[in-house]
């Protein structure tokens, strides 16, 4: 496979203990077919370069103002304002060189297969001794198809474990293409009804579905875990999350329920949009108990 093919990446982790076994490199790909309401990584979801602002690293010293015309910054009552229909790679200079503290600055990085392997492999004692590897993650990184399937199989040629973490929205060609060339997969399954799925997220889960049974049918002993995200008013009810453990132990995989948080808040200020879910919260109390009534494998 072409080793030079490029993809748009947001981030590159290190040293993460919740995204597959062992101490992980988690690479973070831009683009998702879903719009959930509760998305914790709204800078994940357009597929192209954008910009950033974070009020709390800014200094006001204007220079994005005067640097970078292009973008048209202006600064308001609510922070720094820009032209967002401007594609970030037609400008000069990049905000980067621009922003002294890094406040203004881009999200999605072009990178080749070999500058991702290159970073990834700068763990590569911590995986050697944990049993960790490379996740790729996102947005949804199978929507980068060929990028993801380059780095996958760069990664199995250097004996690194690869893990995906998925939420399923993509064809069933690119699920056949990949799923050999993972060591363990990590599914996000919110709901299980199609209508409420459509209403929250904004897309069918019918192919989500499907393609989990693609998976085991192509690889009966890849290790699988699927994980629900417990939103308040959404499925923070027993019977939701049984109906998708029942799911689970049908694909014989893993299911891990994890708690809502607000983490993401700040990102969508600095993205300048609303955070969709206002002011709801999960209680402790309420996750625990739902967590010890969920049949978890």
């Amino acid at each position: 496979m072409e080793r030079t093919v490029k993809g748009i990446v947001f981030n590159i982790q290190h040293f993460s203990i919740h995204d597959g076994p062992g101490i992980r490199s988690v690479v973070f790909l831009k683009g998702c077919p879903l719009r959930c309401e509760w998305c914790a990584n709204p800078e994940s979801q357009n597929f192209l370069p954008e910009a950033g602002w974070t009020s709390e690293e800014c200094m006001g010293c204007r220079d994005c103002v005067r640097g970078l015309t292009d973008l048209s910054c202006s600064f308001g009552e609510e922070g720094l304002f820009w032209d967002t229909g401007v594609s970030l790679d037609s400008i000069s200079p990049e905000i980067g060189e621009v922003c002294p503290t890094g406040a203004f600055h881009r999200i999605g990085e072009e990178m080749t297969v070999d500058e991702v392997l290159d970073e990834v492999e700068k763990d590569l004692k911590f995986y050697e001794n944990s049993e960790g590897g490379l996740t790729l993650s996102g947005g949804e990184p199978l929507v980068q198809a060929d990028f993801a399937a380059a780095v996958l199989e760069e990664a199995g040629n250097r004996h690194i474990h690869r893990c995906v973490e998925t939420c399923g929205c993509v064809s069933p060609e690119i699920i056949k293409r990949v799923t050999p060339l993972l060591d363990c997969i990590i599914a996000d399954v919110k709901l299980l009804d199609e209508e409420e799925h459509i209403r929250w997220t904004r897309a069918s889960n019918r192919q989500i579905l499907e393609n989990l049974h693609i998976i085991r049918r192509l690889r009966p002993e890849l290790p699988m875990l699927i994980r629900t995200p417990v939103i308040p008013g959404v499925n923070d009810r027993e019977d939701v999350l049984e109906r998708i453990a029942t799911l689970a132990h049908d694909l014989d995989a893993g299911y891990e329920i994890l708690k809502y948080h607000r983490l993401g808040l700040s990102k969508y200020r600095s993205l300048h949009r609303e955070y969709p879910m206002g002011d709801a919260e999960l209680s402790e109390s309420r996750f625990e108990e739902l967590k010890s009534k969920i049949m978890i494998q």
